[in-house]
Formats: C-alpha cells, sequence, structure tokens
C-alpha cells in the first residue's frame, strides 16, 4: 500500500489548509492527499475550533516560539505556515517581521532549523501570507521581509519560488494571497516549473518583488508553474441564506447613505433594474477635501470583498440585496463566510457569529490550497518511498 506523505500545520487557526491538503476531490494523483499529524496555534478560540473540526490530529495550543523539535513527532514531508499577516498587511500598519505578531515567522523557522539538525527537515515548505508581504519592510527599503524569508530558504539548502493566487478563481470572494513555496533538491525532479513567470499566478507586483531580491536567491528562484484553473461557476449569490432566515438592518437606509456617488449610482441601478441583484459592501474611511469620512463601497460583480477578522464595525461585511423596487442590507453570517472560504456545512463553526468571522477572515481558502497541492506539493513529493 502507498503512505501518504505528511504534514505539519503550523499557525493552523480552524485547520483549513489542512483541508485542502488532505486531498477530498483530488484525482490522477500517486496518494491524493497530504496527513496533518502535528498542528499548533496560539489562539484558544481557534485552538478549540481546530479541535473540533480534527479531533484525531495532534494539537498544541500555544506561542510557536515555545516549541521545540522534540515537540514534532516524526519526519515531516512537508510544513505548512499560515503565519500571522497583520503587520504586513496592506492594510496595517506595515511593522514587518521584526513586529511581534509577523515575527512568529521567525519562531517557525527556528524549529525548521532544529528539525534541519536533526535531519528531520521537510522535503517542502510553503508560507501563505497576505500580498503585502512582498513590499513590507522599512520605508528605504521596500521588499526587505519578502527577501529575508526567501534568503532563509535558500540558505538552507531548498529551491524557493512564490505565487499569487487569488480565491476568486476557484469561490466568489475576491482573496489575493502569496504563497512562498520552498523545495528541497530531492523533490525537484517532479516540482513543475517554467521557465519565465506567467500568469494568472505571477502577478507583476510579484515580479517586481522577485528583480529586488539578491543575486543568491534569484539564482536559485524557481518559477513553479500550476495549470489555469478553469472559469468559475459560483457567485456570491448562490453561497447565501434565503432572505426569509436572516435578519435585516432597521437601519439599513442609513448605512446605504454612507456611499459614495459612484456606489450610489450603482445601486440605484440595481433597484431600478427590476430584477434580484445581490452585492457585498464595506464601509471605509476615506479622505475627500482633506478630512476623513466613512464611506460604503460596494460591488455587484457576484464577489464578496476579501474577508477580514471583525475587529471593528467597519471590517464587518454587509450584504445588499435588491429587490422588489428595494435594496435591504444585513451582515455576512458567519456560516456564509465560512462557505465564501470553501468550507462545507458540516464544518463546526464558534458558537458565536464574531467568533466565527474571526476564525474565516483569518484563514486560507481550501479549493486554493487544493489546487495548490495537487499542482505543484504532490508532483514534488512523487519521490517518496512507499511500502507494501
Amino acid at each position: 500500500m502507498s503512505i501518504r506523505p505528511t504534514a505539519y500545520e503550523f499557525f493552523a487557526g480552524g485547520g483549513l489548509a489542512g483541508l485542502g491538503l488532505s486531498g477530498a476531490g483530488l484525482s490522477g494523483q500517486r496518494w491524493a492527499g497530504v496527513d496533518t499529524v502535528f498542528a499548533n496555534d496560539m489562539d484558544p478560540a481557534k485552538g478549540r475550533a481546530f479541535v473540533a473540526n480534527h479531533p484525531d490530529i495532534r494539537f498544541h495550543l500555544g506561542d510557536v516560539w515555545s516549541l521545540r523539535p522534540a515537540d514534532l513527532p516524526g519526519a515531516p514531508d512537508l510544513a505548512w505556515a499560515s503565519s500571522p499577516c497583520q503587520d504586513v498587511s496592506l492594510a496595517g500598519a506595515r511593522g514587518g517581521l521584526e513586529a511581534g505578531r509577523s515575527g512568529a515567522f521567525w519562531g517557525f523557522w527556528r524549529l525548521i532549523q532544529g528539525l534541519a539538525v536533526e535531519g528531520r527537515a521537510p522535503r517542502v515548505i510553503v508560507l501563505e501570507n497576505v500580498i503585502g508581504l512582498l513590499t513590507s519592510g522599512p520605508k528605504d527599503e521596500t521588499g526587505r521581509d519578502f527577501s529575508a524569508v526567501c534568503a532563509a530558504m535558500v540558505q538552507a539548502g531548498y529551491r524557493v519560488g512564490a505565487l499569487e493566487m487569488d480565491a476568486a478563481h476557484w469561490l466568489p470572494q475576491s482573496r489575493p494571497r502569496l504563497f512562498i513555496v520552498a523545495v528541497q533538491e530531492s523533490a525537484l525532479n517532479g516540482a513543475p516549473e517554467a521557465s519565465a513567470p506567467s500568469g494568472p499566478f505571477h502577478s507583476a507586483r510579484l515580479i517586481t518583488a522577485h528583480a529586488r531580491l539578491p543575486d543568491a536567491v534569484r539564482a536559485a528562484w524557481a518559477w513553479w508553474s500550476l495549470p489555469v484553473p478553469p472559469r468559475r461557476n459560483l457567485d456570491l449569490a448562490a453561497l447565501l441564506e434565503p432572505d426569509e432566515s436572516v435578519e435585516w438592518l432597521d437601519d439599513g437606509a442609513e448605512i446605504l447613505a454612507l456611499a459614495a456617488p459612484l456606489h450610489r449610482a450603482r445601486i440605484e441601478a440595481a433597484v431600478a433594474s427590476g430584477r434580484r441583484v445581490v452585492g457585498a459592501a464595506y464601509r471605509r474611511v476615506r479622505t475627500e477635501d482633506g478630512r476623513k469620512v466613512q464611506r460604503l463601497e460596494i460591488r455587484f460583480d457576484g464577489l464578496a470583498g476579501c474577508l477580514r477578522t471583525p475587529a471593528g464595525g467597519s471590517s464587518r461585511q454587509y450584504v445588499v440585496v435588491c429587490d422588489g423596487g428595494r435594496a435591504r442590507v444585513r451582515r455576512l453570517t458567519g456560516r456564509e463566510a465560512a462557505r465564501l472560504m470553501g468550507v462545507s456545512d458540516d464544518y463546526r463553526l464558534p458558537g458565536s457569529e464574531s467568533a466565527a468571522l474571526k476564525l474565516m477572515g483569518d484563514a486560507v481558502a481550501v479549493p486554493v490550497v487544493r489546487a495548490l497541492t495537487e499542482g505543484l506539493l504532490l508532483p514534488a513529493l512523487s519521490s517518496r518511498r512507499t511500502a507494501a
């Protein structure tokens, strides 16, 4: 029988990366998935969600800096790290990897170095983060964090490359994320690689970031190649709860009144169409005529905006439904957010809406991980030994 590859899942949250790695729905692959054998996160609420949905996986609740190689079982084939992104996000304070939360990457990397000393280093490493990692760093050192991560992997003997993958290729959510993939020499034969960057996963900003890398890193760079995904046939409306089963906001008109002229025109056109039109909206703070004002920004393109954690009222996404000559407004629910991340309805969400939205807002979309697994990670691990 074949032995499925194994993985560690760091900064695991509710374990959505592991759902994608596990290979449900994959075909034509030697093992059709990777088994997570160890996971960690320091957030108690996320830890409870992980254990509730993955009771058979060994889970450690605590800071990654508190872990030692001796705490990690076996010799993994793959290590996945969705390290905290707040300090490198384009929407954040841009403190970079030296800041406390995003600096957790170096706690993860210390473990990889310790595993290497013991001959247990994973053959493949994936770091998932926000696109802001490509440019984060001090004002005079744009992209320093991305360069530091790639250099660390190259110095450890890995071939490194990156892909910018937007969940919108598979799901009705605009959610671009960066995936840095490092592969050991022993796994390179199976890893699909292109001779030059190409769409849709090698964006202009990734190509620009690559050009800023030190010569030694660019010499060990790989333009990993993935198949172009089929056209998405799912839109936002298909994932929503029935209108009669959700709670509509009494102050919906006041919220819609926050729309700037362009967005107000979109709403008016949707109402005037006489059709049922579904949109997604966020409140944003914009500077107009030298002063900050709160604006509602809406889209009717069948996509939700990128899910965020509900740290404040403006971070909660609205659903706007125009039908019957009126527009109604409500909050996106936690279950709907889970569907927008590619999670099935049998996934056990936290009891509160806020906790469910936080769990999903911090997660990685399952179909994106599945596509990466099928197109790159499993081929790279194709020389894994088998046992009769």
